[in-house]
This record gives structure tokens, sequence and C-alpha cells, in this order.
């Protein structure tokens, strides 16, 4: 779509540097500097102005992006709406919420599309935070803190004054304002609000409006924020643009409210009663550009629409800052005077929680949340989990609690891998765990079971006993089903009773219990075949004990006789693998029929982890050797499940997911497959 910008200053070469890469072609500019004007016209291949009604009248560009100066922007915007042309604008909309809400009328009655800066609410990071916030882990939101540190705009930006002029509320706080009003709705009041006078006296240029103001802000769907602006705090404080909100059962940190990626630690989570994690972001970096909001608004006008969603959100921010203003100059508290019930909150029944980051095998990379305006499904919590037997996390928690040749505490680890963002546990009644681990989902500060996809497993002496072990698995866990039931060896050993919560006796115990052998020492088989097995299997997913069905630790001749029986084939297949040991036929096998493949132990192969190689590979990415070797199985669509008692560790296997391998990288790591490996 063809479009012009009006505005040719800094603002305005960040946008332009997007649009090779954009739908949209630049056709003209505008600036009352004909020089600056032309400069950025003539990079572009466009025809530039120095009056804006010369542009409307020669030029036919149905989208307008407004980048002039703050105080310019509804007037400008004003302008282009009565031209019959579409506008998206920087921020703010207006420095009025009355000016602004006339925009959005004119817009709505001229069905012209406005669009209004900032993007935020649509970038990785924001849509990472508010998948947190609404899989129930939080509890209520009830109090949060945002800053909005514009800095002494003297010291690091050209041309100041229009930041000055109108201090750091319209341009600063809607940053957090923005993303908060698209999670929980209107603000109903300022609750109260106080403003600084500060500047340093070596400056000759001084604020139009008052450099700092704080304020206390109280929301319709309950949180209240206090927000902090202001041009005398440097913009490289600690707290610059961040926002920290905390519910009854836990608390999140988004470092930079308006981030347009997504850094490995803008993210954290704090569970109720535990320390702050990093949350990785699951996908690998993608920055939105500036450019990106004129460019989804084209796209929605050449859909046909013309939407002004953004727009109102713009102006009810408008009118809260209007708010904050009077509530610091008259002491008290102040409605907001638009709080409009069309701006939905996340919790909201028409909003409902959205599915966690995944990445399916066959399709590209999603991140799980919905674009604002795009539906929202209302599937139901069991369609969901049938789902997600396609639709996997890239990167999965395990949860043995063997390690290294010794029965270790998984529990503290599988709590700080709830909080960091995993979504994914591999669980099994051998791991002796699952009553910790059903007790820590049901505490506060635990995502809602909708949010998870859990995996049991029958151990080889419950062949005979699936449905037993397959029950008394749940009743440890607290749930009423598994997402996935799998059988965890092929072999069948002979019945040694139920087995309850392992973890709770002597290793000794255990391991007479989990490891029965005849009185020459070999293990003590039962005479149960592997299709016997998975009719018990099937019928447990008859009862809907088990949505979907998986094996773990068997072979390609396996996996073709259950294609050949099964009635309910398996949907996950779960092996040993690793750059040592691709597995690559199984692999392609699984992929070829939708099975999903998940990898255990993809970080314990003795000597991998300094392999030259790996570390080469690692040292292109500047990340860890034990990242890539998790990145070579999400390069692949197969989901490793490491396991670590390490919360740094913990934090940097989620995020492998972010790592994109090359070409050469994958060149690489296949010199490091070695058909004879064997642990023993």
């Amino acid at each position: 779509m063809k479009c012009a910008f009006v505005g040719a200053g800094a603002v305005a070469r960040k946008y332009a540097s997007g649009l090779e890469e954009s739908s949209l072609s630049l056709t003209a500019v505008c600036d009352l500097d004909a020089d600056r004007a032309g400069q950025l016209a003539a990079a572009a291949g466009a025809t530039a102005y120095s009056d804006l009604d010369d542009l409307l009248a020669a030029e036919s560009a149905p989208l307008l992006v407004n980048l002039t100066s703050h105080a310019a922007h509804a007037d400008v915007t004003a302008a282009c709406l009565d031209a019959d042309r579409h506008v998206f604008t920087e921020k703010p909309l207006a420095l009025d919420a009355t000016k602004a809400r006339e925009l959005v009328a004119t817009a709505d009655r001229r069905g012209l599309a406005l669009g209004c800066a900032p993007i935020n609410h649509a970038c990785d990071a924001q849509r990472h935070a508010r998948d947190f916030l609404t899989d129930g882990r939080f509890g209520p939101i009830r109090l949060g803190y945002a800053h909005a540190h514009v800095g002494r705009v003297t010291e690091w930006h050209d041309d100041p004054d229009s930041f000055l002029d109108v201090g750091p509320l319209y341009d600063g706080a809607v940053y957090p304002l923005s993303l908060l009003v698209s999670w929980f709705g209107p603000v109903d009041a300022v609750r109260v609000a106080d403003a600084l006078d500060v500047w340093p006296d070596r400056e000759d240029r001084t604020p139009g409006r008052v450099p700092h103001i704080e304020s206390m802000i109280e929301f319709r769907a309950g949180p209240v924020v206090r927000l902090t602006a202001s041009l005398y705090a440097p913009h490289r404080s600690r707290e610059f643009n961040s926002l920290e909100l905390h519910g009854d059962d836990g608390s999140l940190y988004l470092a930079d409210t308006g981030a347009l990626a997504a850094k490995r630690e803008t993210v954290s989570v704090g569970g109720a009663g535990r320390p702050y994690v990093a949350a990785p972001h699951p996908q690998p970096e993608r920055t939105r550009p500036y450019i990106f909001g004129p460019e989804r608004l084209a796209a929605a006008i050449g859909d046909g629409n013309a939407p002004i969603r953004g727009a109102r959100r713009a102006a009810h921010v408008v009118a809260v800052c209007n708010a904050i203003e009077r509530a610091a100059a008259d002491g008290s508290r102040v409605d907001v005077e638009d709080s409009d019930a069309g701006l939905l909150a996340v919790g909201d029944r028409s909003c409902p929680p959205i599915r966690p980051p995944t990445r399916d095998a066959s399709t590209n990379p999603s991140t799980g949340g919905a674009e604002e305006g795009d539906p929202i499904s209302n599937r139901s919590a069991s369609q969901t989990l049938r789902d997600a037997a396609i639709r996997l996390p890239s990167v999965g928690f395990g949860c043995s609690r063997y390690r290294d040749g010794e029965y270790v505490d998984r529990i503290d680890s599988i709590a700080t891998a709830l909080d960091a963002g995993y979504r994914l546990f591999d669980s099994a009644e051998l791991y002796g765990n699952e009553t910790r681990i059903g007790n820590l989902l049901d505490a506060p500060g635990s995502p809602d079971r909708e949010g998870l996809f859990l995996i049991g497993k029958v151990w080889n002496t419950n062949h005979e006993h699936v449905e037993e072990a397959c029950r008394g698995s749940l009743d440890e866990l607290g749930v009423d089903a598994f997402d996935s039931y799998l059988l965890h060896w092929p072999d069948a050993w002979a019945y040694q009773g139920p087995l309850r919560d392992l973890a709770s006796e002597p290793v000794e115990k255990q391991e007479e219990r989990t490891f029965p052998t005849d009185d020459s020492g070999d293990p003590a088989t039962a005479n149960v075949s592997l299709e016997e097995t998975w009719r018990r299997l099937e019928e447990l997913h008859d009862r809907g004990l088990a949505r979907t069905l998986g094996a773990c630790n068997v072979s390609l001749s396996h996996l073709e006789r259950l294609a050949e029986t099964a009635r309910v084939p398996p949907a996950i297949v779960q092996i040993e693998s690793h750059p040592y040991l691709p597995r690559a036929e199984i692999v392609e096998w699984c992929h070829a029929r939708g099975v999903r493949v998940l990898a255990h132990s993809p970080l314990s192969a003795p000597g991998l982890l300094t392999e030259d190689a790996l570390c080469a590979v690692a040292d292109g990415h500047d990340v860890s050797p034990a990242a890539v070797a998790l990145a070579f199985h999400v390069d692949r669509g197969v989901v490793p499940i490491p396991a670590s008692n390490d919360p740094a560790h913990l934090v940097a296997n989620l995020a492998a997911a972010r790592v994109r391998l090359t070409p050469d990288d994958r060149r690489r790591l296949a010199t490091l497959e070695d058909p004879e490996f064997d642990r023993d």
C-alpha cells in the first residue's frame, strides 16, 4: 500500500529504516523543513513537500503516517482525516482528551482507520508477559509499579524541545499505560498524584510541563498501579521503562514496557514465596520495526476494515494523563472521564486465557497469544489439551530424580521451571515424586492445569496393571487425566504391586521394587506382549484418563508393529537423542505420520558438551554448548526434555529454543554422529 510520511525528523528515519522489508511503499514526505523532507524523500525515491495541504492535494496515498512533533499530532491527524485519509500517528494521539475523542469519532464517522503508537502490546516480550498473566499463576493482580524515565532529553536527543514542551507523561508514560490498558482495560480514577518541579540549574532549556510526576491509578479490573514519569530521572536509571505487577500468588517483572524485541531477561516471574527467575521467550528473537504499526493498519485496510481500537486506547491514555495532571494540581482524586467499557481486560470472559507458546512440527513457530483484533476462540479446556499432542512447547522439563548414578530431589527445580515458563513436564511412576509434584501444582503461584502438558509413564512391572498404575499416578498428581500417557519401556517385568510415592522409601527398597530380578540376577520378566500392553493403554484413552498415548525407548520395529495393530496410534515417541545419536530414521518415520518426538537425556551423553564442533557452534552464537545441544533438537522439530537443579542452567535450557542454527552449524553438528555410541 502507498503511504506518505508527515514529519521527517529522527523518528521518521526509524520508521523509514523498516520500509524495505515491509509491504508499504513511501510515495511522499512532508516536513516544514524542506531540506529535511528532501533528504528523506530522496533516500526513498519519494516526492518531498513542505506544506501538508499541497501533499494532500497532489498525492493519492491512502495512508498517512503522522511523525510530527508531539504537540502537532492532533492537528495533523485531524487534517488528514478531513481529507479522507487513513492515519497512523506517533504517540500521543493528542494532548487533550476531548480532542483525542473527537479524532476517534471523526475516523469512525468517516469509516477511516486510525491507529496510534506505541505498538508495544503486539511485541514479543509484552505478549509473553501477557501469557503469564492469563494462565492463573498470580491470582488476582492487585498492585503494580510502573516507571517511565524519559531522562534529560537535552543530554541525549538532538531535538529535545518537543519533549520538553509535553513533559514525561505524554512521551514516556504512554508506554506502560498503553500496555496496562490493553491488559486490564480502562482506568477508572487517579486516586492521588503529586508533581515535582526539579531540573538542573545548569540547563538553559527547561520543561514546559512539570518534569517529574507520580500517581496512583485505579483500573476497573482491580489493580492499582503507582506510576512514576520523569524527565529528571536519567533514562539510564536502574528502572527505566519497567513494570512490576503483584498478585495474591506471585509477581511478574517486565524490564522494558516499550521493548521491540524479547531479550532473555526482559520478563521475570516470582512464584509465591520464591525469588524471581528469568522467563525467556521460547522462540528466536524477533524485533518489531517501527513501521510494523502502519503496516499492520494497512493490512487491515486492505482487508476492507477500518480499525480504530488502537486509537480508542490511545484516547483513553490521553484522558488518564489529563486526569493525573489535574490530580497533581488539585491534590484530590480525579475520575477518568472516558472510562471506556469497550476496552476489555485480559481476564474478561469475552477475552479468555490463551494457550501457552507452542511450536508445531509442521508449521512455523507460534507465540501462542493472539494479536489484537485476532479472533480468540472459546475453546474448552479439553479441546485445547487434545490439540496439545500435536502442538507442544519447544523445550520440556524432565522430572526424573535419577542423575549421575544417584537420586536427587527435583521439586525446587520443578517450581523454578514453572516460574520460568516451562509448560511440558515429563513425569513417571518410576520417578516416585508425583505426590510432591501434585502438591506443587496445587499450591498458589502455579499455572492453571489447562496451561500445562503433563506426561505420565507406566513402569515395566505394571504392563498387566496399566489402569492401576495410571490411576495411582493421577491421584498422586491430583489431576483427572494425562495429556499423554506413555509406555516407559517395551519390556514387561514381574508385577511388584502398586508403585506409590517411591521417593519416600529407602533407595534399596526402591530398587528392589522397580528392578526385580530372578534367581540368576537377571530381570524377572513377565510374558506380556507389546500389543497386549498397548490395548490396555487404549482402554485408558477410551475412559478419558489419557488424552493421547505414547511410547518411550522403542525401536523402529516396535513402532511398525504398533502402526499395524494399534486402534489408537501413538501421538508421542520419546527416545534418547543427541548429536551423537540423532535417531534420524525414527524421527523421520514419526514426523511423516504426525507423531511428535521427545528427546530424553539430551545433555548427559559423556563428552558431548566438550566436543570441538559443538563448542565452535556455541561460540558463533554466544551461547553455551548445552544450548546448542538443545537447539539441535528444536531445529529438527524434536522436543528436548532436559532437567537441571541449577536455576541458571534451567533458564538457559529454556532459552535454547531461541538459537537459530545455520546450514553450516547443521553440517558441523552432523559430524558428531556416532552409530556405535553406547553409554555402557
